[in-house]
């Protein structure tokens, strides 16, 4: 199990803005950023955040992807 946050970076190309940018509208850091991108974990207060500064929904900026489990 894991979280997917395409579609932060989805969102943030439709209103033209860049990480950076992000980073300055919610106060979050550069290595929170960098976590995101790569599909790490982030604290919940991140994400709030970043809901906050774009004003939308935490479903709005990831999504739980399982895994492929193999069948034997």
């Amino acid at each position: 199990m894991r979280f997917s946050y395409n579609k932060l970076f989805k969102l943030l190309i439709d209103r033209g803005i860049n990480k950076k940018t992000l980073r300055e509208m919610s106060g979050i850091s550069a290595t929170s950023v960098a976590k995101l991108g790569k599909g790490g974990n982030v604290n919940t207060d991140v994400l709030l955040r970043i809901c906050g500064a774009l004003k939308c929904d935490v479903g709005d900026i990831m999504e739980f992807v399982p895994e492929n489990k193999k069948e034997k």
